[in-house]
């Protein structure tokens, strides 16, 4: 039996793939998160689900959890998210470096194998090109949240080259589903729209985004894992499919069959990038199909609000 940590299991992704994951009764999970953003109720009630609430920041929290498991993996997830709250809290954002440096460090120290990663695209900042690839497009954000992520993804290569600790890293794009709350823009836009309010878009609504269904993060998660590819390696997790802002809001309300109006706010003062579309060639390798189209997703999201 498979012994699995998820730190942050609590949250949108992270709940998903412990679902993902004890879908298999010979993996048994412990999930830890503070609670802060993440929710009890969305950690999967099964017998080979344990769920332990710590702040992996803190290192006599999270400690006692490596030494009463063996893990066989571990998925870091815990961080502090959101454009909003991550702008206004850039001191609570790095204290996230402790966060990796004390899971490393206990995964060195009990001989877990393997740490995957969830860093993000936030990482590519303004984009140099497009599509941005995992190797050869530049980091260049200067936000907090970037940072932090870019250190994580440092840490775990010099972890990897003293200690043999190995790692994969998947960059996440926009990711939306099922459970994820309203700090995020798909969610907000629906729950506006079914409510009859306005649809808020920062700016112009010309900055695009692509936006991938939860269910093709998770798979494409699992499967490199359980297939042991791209090891000590880096994949972007996310759709190719560019979509602006505006023209987001404008499907949604469509979908929805609202009569709610678009309104323009003052654009961003820092964090709104203008373009984001990522190179996924290596999550298609490990999904093997198509991605979920947008309007296929939004179509699974939208009865769930209502």
């Amino acid at each position: 039996m498979a012994q699995i940590l998820i730190t942050g299991g609590a949250g949108f992704i992270g709940s998903a793939l412990a679902a993902e994951l004890a879908g298999d009764p010979q993996n048994f999970l412990v999930i830890v998160d503070n609670l802060i953003t993440g929710e009890l109720s969305k950690v999967p009630a099964l017998p080979n689900v344990s769920f332990i609430q710590a702040d992996v920041n803190v290192f006599t929290q999270i400690a006692p959890v490596f030494h009463d498991w063996k893990f066989d993996v571990v998925f870091h997830y815990a961080a502090l998210v959101g454009v909003k709250r991550t702008l206004e809290n850039p001191v609570k954002v790095l204290n996230d470096i402790d966060g990796i440096r004390n899971i490393l460090t206990l995964c060195r120290n009990t001989t877990v194998p393997r740490v995957v990663f969830s860093s993000s695209s936030e990482v590519y900042g303004e984009p140099v090109h497009i599509p941005q690839h995992e190797h050869t497009t530049p980091l260049n954000s200067r936000l907090p949240y970037a940072i932090v992520k870019n250190v994580g993804e440092a840490f775990l290569r010099s972890y990897a080259k003293e200690y043999a600790l190995e790692f994969s890293i998947l960059r996440f794009f926009n990711t939306y589903g099922p459970g994820q709350s309203l700090d995020f823009v798909v969610s907000r836009f629906i729950r506006a729209a079914l409510e009859g309010n306005g649809l808020q878009i920062y700016g112009d609504g010309s900055q695009t985004r692509t936006f991938c269904y939860i269910a093709d993060n998770v798979e494409a998660t699992a499967k490199a894992w359980r297939t042991n590819q791209f090891v000590n390696d880096v994949v972007n997790i996310g759709s190719d499919h560019e979509i602006s802002i505006l023209e987001l809001a404008r499907t949604i309300i469509d979908l929805t069959g609202s009569d709610s109006p678009i309104i323009h706010l003052p654009p961003l003062a820092e964090g709104d990038m203008s373009r984001r579309k990522p190179d996924i060639s290596r999550m298609r390798q490990l999904l093997g199909r198509d991605l979920t189209s947008l309007e296929a997703g939004l179509s699974h999201l939208i009865p769930a609000f209502r």
